[in-house]
């Protein structure tokens, strides 16, 4: 299969599994999708800067970021058009859609000069995602090469639960394979290795005992 046959399977998949879910996807994972807000409050985009969130779904963590950093420039993309219709929606109510841009692309091949008219942002955001794109260590790597000097990816995602009992483990993942949600093990080595191959510094870390865990990419400021 070609690259854009799964790019086209990918889409469409995400587009049936949330044709529906998209309508009730916020109120119910508010309550597993821990430490988004979390990363948001830390990822501190600089006055006036640029953020890009990569496979956006509802527009929700925009919509905070919007009101967290007000002279911020904010940039969505998703591969799920069925999202991007909640996303609009969302943003239209929340009086946004004048501030944060969306647009339907591919996480491991999207032109931003061609979508928005940008060239690299100071910080992108993968929220819970990259346990749902099969390409993802190539979504890291086409990520940071969307960076500024100085700018940041930032990614928070399932985490091993290492600290949690076994049961709550396996039934957890158990729960996520149905909605094709798998997530990283090895999230750690992935975005180290992403940082050297731009000269950059990678940071890791695990939030509430391992059920979370988080990344961050440091580009240099120096060119």
């Amino acid at each position: 299969m070609s690259n854009t046959q799964t790019d086209h399977a990918h889409a469409s998949l995400m587009d049936t599994i949330y044709s529906k879910q998209r309508h009730f996807y916020d109120a119910t994972r508010k309550f597993y999708l821990l430490g988004r807000d979390l990363i948001l409050q830390r990822l501190t985009i600089p006055q006036n800067g640029t953020m890009l969130e990569i496979a956006c779904g509802t527009g929700r963590n925009l919509c905070l970021a919007a009101k967290l950093y007000p002279s911020a420039k904010l940039y969505g993309l998703d591969i799920s058009a069925e999202m991007l219709k909640s996303a609009n929606s969302n943003l239209q109510k929340a009086g946004l859609h004048d501030k944060v841009h969306l647009a339907q692309g591919d996480a491991t091949d999207f032109d931003a000069n061609a979508l928005w008219g940008v060239q690299k942002f100071d910080r992108i955001l993968l929220s819970y995602s990259l346990s749902m794109i099969p390409p993802w260590e190539a979504t890291i790597e086409h990520a940071v090469n969307q960076l500024k000097p100085g700018g940041e990816l930032w990614i928070v995602d399932f985490g091993d639960q290492a600290r949690l009992p076994k049961w709550f483990k396996s039934a957890l993942y158990g729960w996520l394979r149905k909605f094709h949600v798998q997530p990283r093990q090895n999230l750690e080595a992935i975005a180290r290795k992403a940082a050297r191959n731009i000269n950059g510094t990678a940071e890791f870390g695990t939030l509430y005992r391992g059920y979370a865990q988080f990344a961050v990419i440091k580009k240099s400021s120096i060119v």
